[in-house]
């Protein structure tokens, strides 16, 4: 990788969202590795537009802009446009139209995917696609058309990112390190609560049986509460085991969240189940969403059948 400059959005991405952020722009060489890099940016919360025509990139600041003036609590405060020569002849107006916007206050930083020759020929051989330029000529003559057409994109870029030697996880990570942030969530962990007599749910990650804690059902005053009453939650974690349950999962769920985040893999879902999903699995999963939260692991919480009672 290659930092030309201290690169503007980078900066921001890294700092607290504002609404003085700069838009991100993602070009390079077609099979470098763009899709995977807007991925990344779209599960850390970034718009993004996906094959936009360089003419519209005004556009799409104004809007979003106007977005931010009107929205006090903006879902949306990060944009990315991925430009390429997916535009064909529109594309030709990418480098007037960012000098344009620089000249206003607004230059997007531009981050441009690179790669060999040889690495690009393997990836598009293994989709089986043709390059966008190349025509009726061979696949190297479409790259090497692209890759004359973006030379002088490529020496103005912020930053240059080669992508030859990395595989679709490795790049994912490399552009989690670029946009995340140190103190950014990089895994999305679902703690669920669910009742076996319902179904174990079918998108668990893992699943976990708390039948082996007596049941707060039995018990006449508990019976009409849930696992997010005080006193429901109280019962339940006096059981025998059951601390030590609580504290088990999180000792063991430590090095595996770590892998994931290592893996890339964004979204995990850990089910707590008991009888009804009413009572131990909620109490339990109230305690397991607060004890496994930390900087790099964000937790919420879903009760699937809480009420179904």
């Amino acid at each position: 990788m290659t930092d030309k400059v201290p690169p503007a959005a980078i900066r921001s991405a890294r700092a607290s969202p504002g609404a003085d952020e700069p838009m991100l722009v993602l070009t390079g060489m077609s099979g470098a590795g763009r899709s995977t890099m807007a991925n990344v940016l779209e599960d850390l919360g970034w718009f993004v537009v996906d094959n936009l025509p360089p003419q519209m990139l005004p556009q799409l600041l104004e809007l979003h802009e106007e977005y931010l003036d009107r929205t006090p609590d903006p879902l949306i405060r990060r944009v990315a446009a991925v430009v390429d020569v997916r535009s064909h002849g529109v594309f030709a107006d990418f480098e007037q139209i960012v000098a344009e916007l620089g000249s206003v206050g607004h230059r997007p930083s531009v981050v441009f995917l690179d790669a060999t020759d040889e690495a690009l020929v393997r990836r598009f051989e293994s989709v089986r696609r043709p390059h966008p330029l190349q025509a009726d000529g061979r696949l190297l003559d479409g790259i090497q058309r692209e890759r004359l057409l973006l030379g002088e994109l490529r020496s103005e870029a912020d930053v240059i990112l080669d992508t030859s030697g990395l595989n679709v996880h490795q790049l994912a990570a490399k552009a989690m390190s670029l946009f995340a942030g140190d103190g950014a969530a990089q895994v999305r962990l679902a703690v669920m609560s669910f009742g076996f007599k319902y179904g174990v749910p079918l998108d668990a990650d893992f699943v976990l049986d708390l039948r082996f804690l007596p049941n707060p059902f039995w018990v006449p005053e508990l019976r009409p509460l849930t696992g997010r009453d005080a006193v429901v939650s109280e019962f339940v974690l006096a059981q025998p085991g059951a601390t030590e349950f609580v504290d088990d999962v999180v000792r063991l769920l430590g090095p595996v969240l770590n892998g994931f985040v290592r893996e890339n893999r964004r979204y995990v879902t850990m089910a707590l189940g008991c009888t009804g999903g009413k009572h131990r699995s909620v109490a339990i999963a109230e305690q397991l969403a607060v004890r496994l939260a930390d900087g790099r692991v964000d937790t919420f919480l879903v009760h699937r059948d809480l009420g179904r009672e």
